[in-house]
């Protein structure tokens, strides 16, 4: 931890990530690593149901498309091709008649996952004990741990968040969003291997994520790894645009900074 003085502003930009309610079409492409064009376009076309509530001509999406986008992620990771994937999306077409891709919404009654985001996201504190009833009654359980895992850190109770991370890890051995938190809970408590584990297991789960790019050099860098740090970084800043780079230039001037004063041992 040596050199966590020299990186302190970088690891002050670490944060969660969470499962919300609904995501914008940049959210999601920088989560998906996807392009904000191809994301666009499937909603216009319905291949992708958007969120009922989408307001002044913004497109949002709900659970619905974060679902989908989880199993086109799997399927790039298992090799399909990008026309593959939009052939089996514009298998759905016939479900979203609407033009625009909007759906004809009929009433439906709120499931306690979606309760829970939507109490998180107004700060109500009943939040936690809402994600709680939904894991119990396997609503989106991994999901519902995964937030419930952020909650009780901001709480303070640190072992606890590792229980819920865990949880969520236990349900869904690949869920994105846990292992990434987990990284982060480790990062915080000066856990640096398994923080790297985490991160790069959570790389492999979406390769096209900029932040676990920069938060793995990050931890690269702390721990003395300066040409790793180097490589990670550049991975991050092909995958932001140009005005999303700074944080990753900035980072990238200080590990390189300190490569070139510092002498480097072989890297195992």
């Amino acid at each position: 931890m040596g050199n966590i003085v020299q990186f302190d502003e970088a690891r002050g930009k670490l944060g969660f990530e969470r499962i919300k309610s609904t995501y914008s079409i940049r959210e999601i492409g920088r989560q998906f690593g996807l392009s904000e064009r191809h994301i666009r376009r499937w909603a216009q076309e319905g291949r992708i149901p958007v969120a009922s509530d989408c307001q002044n001509g913004e497109i949002r999406f709900d659970l619905r498309a974060l679902t989908l986008f989880r199993r086109i992620r799997d399927q790039r990771n298992e090799g399909r091709s990008m026309r593959q994937i939009e052939a089996e999306l514009g298998g759905q077409l016939s479900l979203f008649p609407e033009p625009q891709g909007r759906l004809i919404e009929l009433p439906r009654k709120i499931g306690a996952f979606e309760e829970a985001l939507l109490l998180h996201e107004r700060g109500d504190p009943r939040a936690g004990e809402q994600y709680l009833k939904a894991a119990l009654e396997d609503d989106h359980a991994p999901d519902a741990f995964c937030n419930l895992g952020i909650l009780e850190f901001e709480a303070g109770k640190t072992i606890s968040a590792f229980d819920r991370f865990t949880q969520a890890l236990r349900l869904d051995p690949r869920h994105f969003e846990a292992h990434f938190n987990l990284a982060h809970l480790y990062f915080e408590s000066g856990e640096l291997r398994l923080a790297k584990l985490h991160y790069e297991i959570a790389a492999e789960l979406e390769p096209g994520f900029a932040d676990l790019y920069f938060n793995l050099g990050l931890v690269h860098a702390v721990t003395g790894e300066l040409q790793s740090a180097v490589q990670a970084l550049h991975q991050a800043k092909e995958l932001v645009s140009e005005d999303e780079g700074k944080k990753v230039d900035d980072l990238l001037c200080t590990v390189e900074g300190a490569l070139r004063s510092t002498p480097q041992p072989p890297e195992e």
